[in-house]
């Protein structure tokens, strides 16, 4: 099974003042007790800035300790990332000097998908999903929950994927040997979207109006959509998501943000419940990190499916929640269940979390096998990456 990416919070000391023009030495140092070989470290591009002169169209490049060039990346937000190679309880080391560009293969990639009723899909070596756009609303009604890709390969899909179920080569409905789209969303939240929960209800906006794409990797790719405002009981929400998935993690990170109200907010992040022979399991560590995993009943087309949130700051409860509605376009009365992980949003504070799903064809033979990942994605963020430069 492959070790979590996670968009570390990094524990730094500054080492001696470093002359201007010169590299800088990084050290980083893993205090768990498995390998954390794929993860993201971050550096602030600002204490780099401060020490290392960069010429006209030079950028950081970063060096392991063979002198092998590392895949890096600058962010939207000012950081430098590149992926750590630290063995259980190890270090390793890395410098940092300016150099010429280079183009390295993306492990990431996002994009708003037009000519599918504005979708916008993103993936990396591990997982894929998509949210739909406002264009949709008309031909299937509302639907803003997420809906995952069970894809099983490294190379990127979503093109591909698109392009031949448009042109009618075949449907992405089915698995050609690199996976497929087999998650029912409809009126929900998915595979785990978030909304306001009040008076023990739901409150499901509708499909998003805009988006910013920040970033698109190699090793992050970072939007942001925007929705319409949300009336719930006479206030009016505005409501805004941003996702950031990194090369090699299974879990996409989300910043759900409202606005317009001065008051706290009860909301919650869910799962769609199916019906038949499924498993609910939660679990938190000693710093209040929580998580739930839900295993969707197998089936013959796709197997097993393991859909998993994690939550930093914890959450206050789980239920399951049920409602019946009547669908916008066919107008046939549905019933939808989620699990719910409740929590509350303060205003100005958005809630961050992560969710995504692994698949039984593709790493995660038994769910054992997924909770095990969850477990030591958890302890990562508890326990992030020592770096020192």
């Amino acid at each position: 099974m492959r070790n979590q990416i996670l968009p570390a919070v990094v524990a730094v000391w500054l080492a001696s003042c470093t002359p201007q023009g010169a590299t800088v030495r990084v050290t980083v140092n893993n205090p768990c007790d498995y390998d954390r070989t794929d993860e993201l470290v971050e550096i602030p591009l600002d204490a780099l800035l401060s020490r290392i002169t960069f010429a006209d169209g030079e950028t950081c490049v970063v060096t392991d300790g063979r002198g092998e060039t590392v895949v890096s990346q600058v962010t939207h937000d000012g950081k430098l990332v590149f992926q750590a190679g630290v063995k259980a309880r190890g270090k390793a080391s890395y410098t940092v000097s300016a150099g010429e560009p280079q183009v390295f293969a993306s492990r990431t990639f996002g994009r708003l998908v037009a000519e599918r009723y504005d979708d916008f899909a993103w993936e990396n070596d591990r997982v894929a999903f998509r949210i739909y756009g406002a264009a949709l609303i008309p031909v299937d009604g509302p639907s803003n929950g997420l809906d995952l890709w069970y894809k099983r390969t490294a190379e990127p899909v979503i093109d591909r994927w698109y392009g031949d179920d448009l042109a009618g080569i075949r449907s992405y409905h089915e698995d050609h040997g690199e996976g497929l789209d087999d998650y029912k969303v409809g009126r929900t939240l998915g595979g785990g979207m978030m909304a306001p929960y009040v008076d023990s209800t739901l409150r499901l906006n509708e499909n998003f109006v805009r988006h910013e794409l920040l970033e698109n990797g190699p090793l992050r790719t970072t939007f942001t959509l925007i929705y319409s405002d949300l009336n719930v009981d006479g206030r009016m929400l505005s409501e805004r998501r941003t996702f950031s998935l990194d090369a090699g993690s299974q879990l996409t990170k989300v910043t759900q943000a409202y606005g317009g109200t001065g008051e706290v907010l009860p909301v919650a992040a869910g799962i769609v419940k199916r019906d038949g022979d499924d498993a609910i399991f939660k679990s938190r560590t000693k710093n209040g990190t929580a998580a739930l995993v839900y295993a969707e009943p197998e089936s013959d087309a796709v197997g097993r499916v393991y859909v998993g949130m994690v939550f930093p700051s914890g959450f206050d409860a789980t239920t399951v929640d049920t409602y019946t509605l009547t669908h916008a376009i066919s107008g046939r009365e549905e019933t939808h269940s989620h699990l719910l992980a409740l929590t509350s949003c303060s205003p100005g504070m958005p809630v961050v979390y992560y969710t995504g799903f692994g698949w039984s064809k593709f790493g995660f033979p038994s769910v054992d096998d997924f909770e095990a990942y969850i477990g030591k994605f958890m302890e990562g963020l508890d326990r992030p990456l020592l770096i020192k430069y």
